[in-house]
């Protein structure tokens, strides 16, 4: 175990906002496209034009990580006010109008959009994954279901996303009401072990659902392309110090139910049933949210919640040298999530002759300034 150093790597997906409008881009992004790629390497395109992402590089620093994440969010931001937008991270964009949005080209792209129609137009959603690498590449399928109850805490400390469309939705987090009307997203069912998932994505890709496993937009699963568990849960984080505690948490649980095979085995249609009640919780009340725990029959707040997993994790934090990230987890506690961030500037900015679409205006500018300095 301590041999092992469970490296990591932290995608981010932005949205791209018009600086004046905090909408849509009025004109074509082409041009912010071609010098983001010139400028910085490590930026990628995602489902629409408004989108754009980020990676680091694998890792097991994550002072390196934050490092890496801030350049990059400075850099787009400067990027965008050459080319009169705005950058930010949340999981949906409060304003933009999904009817509006343009495909990126490409052939992947076109082929989602073929296969899932309407669904991928409104797919205006954006979020962070967290790749933590499991060496036994047989273990990763197993450690993925133990991993399932857990996702539901770490989605609530990452809630980004309570406007759609214009609209207040009620909700901490309404990205994953959009992203599911996607097929294979949420979480993942019970696999148990490698040769069933393999099997799975055999008979998919035989049937002609899938190209390949990559078409699995489970909230966790296997990497294809790198020898990781990839965490795909968590919205975009507006603060790059939330971001740093959601990859945190993740890393030292995929080591805590290596070590510890007693953690979550066993898990069953109930186990799963469970979790889906707890993700709802997490998407309507965020940090607010009670959680379900199987094992007492019985709901815990959720600082309760983080405690008991902060305890189990303890060992692994301390080995992973990441005790300091981890306990940051209680900051956003204090000072609430991005969405709890979000309505309060909302609220603050609405009334008297603000209309609603100028304390949403407010919102946008507040994720803008946020997510650049970090």
């Amino acid at each position: 175990m301590s041999a092992h150093p469970y490296r990591f790597g932290i995608e981010e997906e932005y949205f791209l906002a018009d600086a004046e409008t905090r909408g849509t881009p009025r004109r074509s992004v082409k041009p912010f496209h071609q010098a983001a790629g010139e400028r910085l390497p490590e930026i990628g395109r995602e489902l629409l034009q408004c989108q754009v992402e980020v990676c680091t590089p694998p890792s097991t620093e994550f002072a390196a990580a934050h490092a890496a994440l801030l350049r990059q969010r400075r850099a787009l931001a400067e990027l965008g006010g050459e080319h009169g937008l705005l950058v930010f991270a949340a999981g949906t964009h409060p304003i933009a109008d999904w009817a509006r949005q343009l495909p990126t080209k490409g052939d992947r792209y076109r082929g989602i959009l073929r296969d899932v129609g309407l669904a991928g137009r409104r797919s205006l959603i954006c979020g962070m994954h967290v790749h933590v690498e499991v060496a036994d590449p047989d273990r990763r399928v197993a450690l993925m279901d133990r991993l399932l109850p857990f996702q539901p805490l770490l989605f609530a400390l990452s809630a980004s996303s309570p406007f759609w469309q214009g609209k207040p939705t009620g909700l901490s987090a309404y990205r994953l009401s959009a992203f599911g009307e996607l097929p294979r997203t949420g979480l993942p069912d019970l696999m148990g072990d490698a040769a069933a998932y393999e099997r799975y994505v055999r008979i998919m890709t035989n049937a002609g659902s899938i190209q390949d496993a990559s078409f699995l937009w489970w909230s966790l699963r296997p990497s294809i392309k790198f020898p990781t568990l990839e965490l795909r849960i968590a919205d975009s984080c507006t603060r790059l110090s939330d971001a740093i505690v959601v990859a945190a948490l993740f890393r030292c649980l995929v080591r805590l139910v290596e070590r510890r095979p007693d953690i979550h085995a066993g898990l069953t249609g109930v186990s799963r049933a469970i979790a889906a009640e707890n993700l709802w919780r997490a998407q309507r009340s965020g940090i607010e949210a009670e959680l379900i725990d199987e094992a007492s029959e019985q709901s815990f707040s959720f600082p309760a919640a983080l405690d008991t997993l902060l305890s189990l994790i303890a060992e692994d934090a301390e080995a992973l040298g990441c005790t300091a990230e981890v306990a940051d987890a209680h900051r956003i506690l204090r000072e609430g999530t991005s969405a709890d961030r979000q309505i309060a500037a909302f609220e603050a900015t609405r009334g008297g002759d603000t209309s609603n679409r100028q304390a949403l205006d407010a919102v946008v500018d507040w994720l803008a300034e946020t997510t650049r300095d970090g």
